[in-house]
């Protein structure tokens, strides 16, 4: 009679198996029979290809700009949650338009380094500490198409799934069982396993200050067999959504060579690392350049703030969100009882426009080129989910003001000018925008000049800096110090030394 009693029990038990889960789990352990990741410890990944700089488009509507990659390897251990991935890239043939480095000058380097909790890159013997991107890059581990199985299959993930048609190009009519679950307590990430028991795309979701939940999405085709394991020969990355913007292709290799389970050296996490292994509180601090005009800096990025009679005018919200609300905590300081009425933004690289919204929610009007209000209002303050990283924006909505131009705008309260100015024919970026305070001789710019630190060589000059100076020239301003969004404050005269000649 016991044995049949626990005979019922261990009936029922499985009954309360949701059937969804039931047939996840079946679908996702032929897969990894069929791929070898049962027996997948750790990955080496060879290969070729391009990477691109998400956010960093030459306009709203075109891509990320793309570069070279000539060498790629990647190491992971799935075991001990490592990852050691390391890129050598050039422009190539790659058209140099847009931000994040273009063009590049020869062979750069990149060297980036996870375990665990603790994230870093690498540059020569030293190891920079990157708190902020620990999390994504342990994310991307398991997005890969072993370590998708992996999570997937391990104790508490309750993989659901479903099956559709297969959204990769030229598989007409093929359906896929779309397996889900959730990585890391809060990224929901799918992936589909087609009838061949292959991976064939990951997706999930990452915060992104300017596109809110961004889509992340890896496709994987031209499966082979390397030792064993088989593997994609070519993987397609996007970073944003086709659906609202052109920006979304970031990386694609052409995989060469795969070792499975190569022996892989402990990787220790340096000192230096594991010290800052939270992100460093965001700090904004003032310098004050005239009467009534801060250079808020800080924490790696900077601001402008303007005090006009009635008013208060910030140029540039970098970074992100939390940047954002210490520099308009430190404006209300500096001018306790004018509100901010308006935020001017140089342009829509998301490095200059990670605050803007948290601007907006202050209530301030962006002063922007007219070629970005479509690009804001239907994709950076669309409704889209901020599920991941709330902002103070989708917490209490409100409607965005807009001021563009297309060649001058000016602020004034009668008395002190702020007149704002487009500077065409700029590789960098389609809508550049530059402040300029004419009483103050105050010029504020973002990308065009960047100061080096002192007691550093001078850079040498570039194309960027070449269009700013025949700008400036053009419009005949009387610049005597220059507002670095990047950099620190400059004057006029060691610019001109880059140039190698004077302008004025």
């Amino acid at each position: 009679m016991a044995r049949h009693i626990f005979a019922l029990i261990a009936v029922l038990i499985v009954a309360t198996v949701p059937a969804a889960a039931q047939d996840a789990r079946a679908v996702l352990q032929a897969a990894a029979k069929n791929m070898g990741a049962d027996t997948l410890r750790t990955i080496e990944i060879a290969g070729t290809g391009m990477n691109a700089a998400v956010g960093q488009s030459f306009a709203p509507g075109t891509d990320w700009p793309r570069f070279e990659v000539t060498s790629y390897t990647r190491t992971i251990d799935y075991e001990n949650r490592t990852s050691s991935e390391q890129i050598t890239r050039r422009q190539g043939n790659y058209p140099p338009q847009g931000g994040g480095g273009t063009p590049l000058q020869g062979e750069q380097q990149q060297h980036s380094v996870v375990s665990g909790t603790s994230a870093w890159n690498v540059q020569g013997t030293t190891a920079n500490p990157a708190p902020a991107a620990a999390e994504v890059r342990q994310l991307e581990i398991w997005l890969t198409p072993h370590g998708f199985l992996k999570a997937a299959l391990a104790p508490g993930a309750n993989p659901t799934a479903h099956t559709r048609t297969s959204q990769l190009p030229g598989q007409p009519g093929g359906r896929v069982t779309v397996v889900s679950f959730t990585a890391l307590g809060k990224y929901k990430v799918s992936g589909a396993i087609n009838d061949q028991n292959l991976v064939e795309f990951v997706q999930t979701w990452i915060a992104n200050p300017v596109l809110g939940d961004m889509l992340y999405e890896i496709r994987y085709t031209q499966y082979r067999d390397f030792g064993g394991v088989k593997f994609p020969g070519d993987i397609h990355t996007h970073q944003g959504d086709q659906r609202l913007d052109e920006g979304h292709n970031s990386a694609q290799l052409t995989v060469k060579n795969v070792r499975a389970n190569p022996s892989v050296p402990g990787v220790t996490v340096p000192d230096n690392v594991r010290q800052a292994s939270a992100p460093a509180p965001t700090k904004a601090e003032s310098q004050k350049l005239a009467e009534g005009v801060w250079y808020v800096g800080g924490s790696g990025a900077n601001s402008v703030a303007v005090e006009f009679r009635d008013f208060v005018a910030v140029v540039e919200s970098p970074t992100n969100e939390e940047r954002s609300i210490a520099v308009i905590d430190e404006v209300h300081r500096l001018v306790p009882k004018k509100p901010i009425r308006y935020l001017v933004n140089t342009h829509h690289h998301f490095d200059h426009l990670g605050g803007i919204r948290t601007f907006a929610a202050e209530g301030a009007t962006i002063v922007t080129h007219a070629r970005n209000r479509d690009f804001y209002e239907r994709v950076v303050f669309s409704p889209a989910p901020r599920t991941l990283q709330p902002d103070r924006l989708s917490l209490m909505p409100r409607a965005p003001g807009f001021e563009t131009l297309n060649e001058r705008y000016a602020l004034s309260d009668g008395t002190r000018v702020m007149e704002i100015y487009a500077v065409p024919g700029l590789a960098h970026n389609q809508n550049m925008l530059i402040a300029y305070l004419p009483k103050e001789r105050i010029l504020v710019e973002g990308d065009l000049f960047t100061p080096p630190a002192p007691g550093t060589p001078a850079p040498s000059a570039n194309a960027s800096n070449r269009t700013f100076r025949d700008t400036v020239q053009r419009l005949k301003l009387d610049v005597a110090q220059i507002a670095s969004i990047h950099g620190r404050v400059a004057s006029w005269d060691e610019f001109t030394k880059v140039m190698g000649t004077g302008t004025n």
